[in-house]
């Protein structure tokens, strides 16, 4: 009874001042997220479309876009609001389908740029794998959990033995943006395996915002190129 007890006033006591700095921190990192995915995302929609009208590209720019909007806007929630028991429940599921929407929805506008008919069966086996590694995380949520982080590692690095035609034609700013984004994100799965490390959450997410700023940036050269 007394260790029921201490438990529940546990949970009711206010955080320390750790943790209150360390929630703060990962409060600002999302901030900066959602705000840059809803800046980004319409500008670089905007700057397909200044490409003379092709609506293959500003489709799949649109669809990147989308992808990372959802990715911020669902961790956000998910890391932020006060939500418990079954409404925190389904918040995780959206946070952890929505990365593997997001891989999927960052090879589509190089593919559609840079590979054109070849990609095809590039898009379609990345969006499959992606499809079924979000249901994963929807249908069975907290089980598989090394198998859905070795497929989303997987699907970002995909594109070494599969995206020949993508990396050939890209820029080399564009390659070596893609190339640095997949190393932080592949670095910060170390940091996000260390539950116990200090500002962990808060560190993750920032590495997870600037290597998705690196992959704006591709996006942008490439639509900034003649078509």
């Amino acid at each position: 009874m007394n260790r029921t007890a201490s438990g529940i006033s546990s949970a009711l006591s206010p955080p320390s001042a750790p943790a209150r700095a360390e929630r703060a921190a990962d409060a600002i990192v999302h901030a900066l997220g959602v705000a840059g995915a809803l800046a980004a995302g319409p500008a670089l929609v905007a700057l397909a479309a200044r490409r003379g009208g092709d609506g293959a590209v500003v489709a799949a720019t649109a669809v990147y876009a989308a992808s990372m909007a959802m990715m911020f806007v669902f961790s956000a929630a998910y890391h932020l609001a006060p939500a418990r028991g079954a409404a925190r429940g389904v918040l995780r599921r959206l946070d952890h389908a929505a990365i593997f929407v997001k891989i999927a929805g960052a090879y589509t506008p190089f593919a559609v740029l840079l590979a054109g008919a070849a990609a095809r069966p590039i898009l379609t086996g990345i969006w499959a794998a992606a499809l079924a590694g979000a249901a994963l995380k929807l249908a069975a949520p907290g089980r598989f959990e090394r198998a859905a982080l070795a497929l989303y590692l997987a699907l970002g690095w995909a594109i070494v033995p599969i995206g020949g035609p993508i990396l050939r034609a890209a820029h080399p700013a564009t390659f070596w943006l893609l190339i640095g984004g997949g190393a932080l994100y592949t670095a910060g799965v170390g940091v996000f395996v260390r539950k116990s490390m200090p500002f962990q959450t808060a560190l993750w997410h920032l590495m997870v915002l600037t290597a998705t700023g690196m992959l704006c940036a591709a996006v942008a050269v490439e639509l900034a190129r003649a078509p």
